[in-house]
């Protein structure tokens, strides 16, 4: 079990597979960022519980969630792009549902909108709640493999923005230099996000 906290500090668990759960503190929240294709919705579908140890619910907010509920919907049968800004609204939506909440909140991030980012900072600082980042370093070539497994991929604009974004959180974290408003970092690559069994809340 490995306890992040509130302490502003960096837990690198990068070549480490001992780790089998993390633990926050009831309330928090936490952001998963990476690469296109690292891993998150995965790791979140597998570790996020329903609830924290209290009972109280805890919130898995995933833009992929919501765009699988609408294309099982009426939508189903035209392009994803045109109804991509819906499916948008509807997941700022939920976000905004869930931080009001006040329970435990866990956020899929695709690593380029810092404003989302601030946005949950404001959020965990007007209610005194901790926030912590979760960050798939995978290498490009293993996030790429990852989009074509799940059949779906960025363009190559998109994912070098991707890069961009996440190199520089992945950099800020190695010289433990947290963003702003986050209260711990953990590093995990492919192996270490594998062993990982739980992620707790309490």
């Amino acid at each position: 079990m490995v306890r992040p906290g509130r302490g502003a500090y960096v837990v690198d668990l990068r070549d480490r597979r001992t780790a089998r759960a993390l633990q926050f503190p009831a309330g928090d929240l936490v952001v998963v960022s990476g690469l296109p294709g690292s891993g998150k919705s995965t790791l979140m579908h597998r570790v996020v519980p329903p609830a924290d140890a209290s009972g109280a619910a805890v919130h898995r907010i995933d833009s992929q969630d919501v765009r699988e509920r609408w294309a099982r919907g009426r939508l189903r049968a035209l392009p994803y792009g045109l109804y991509r800004p819906l499916v948008r609204a509807a997941h700022y939506l939920g976000l905004r549902r869930a931080l009001r909440s006040g329970g435990s909140v866990v956020v899929h991030d695709c690593g380029t909108l810092a404003w989302v980012r601030r946005w949950i900072a404001r959020s965990a600082r007007r209610g005194g709640r901790g926030l912590h980042l979760v960050l798939l370093d995978v290498p490009p070539e293993v996030a790429l493999s990852g989009q074509r497994d799940r059949g779906r991929g960025v363009s190559r604009y998109a994912f070098a923005r991707h890069r961009r974004a996440v190199r520089r959180l992945t950099e800020d974290a190695r010289a433990a230099r947290l963003p702003r408003g986050f209260t711990s970092v953990v590093l995990l690559d492919r192996a270490a996000a594998e062993a990982l069994r739980s992620v707790a809340f309490g």
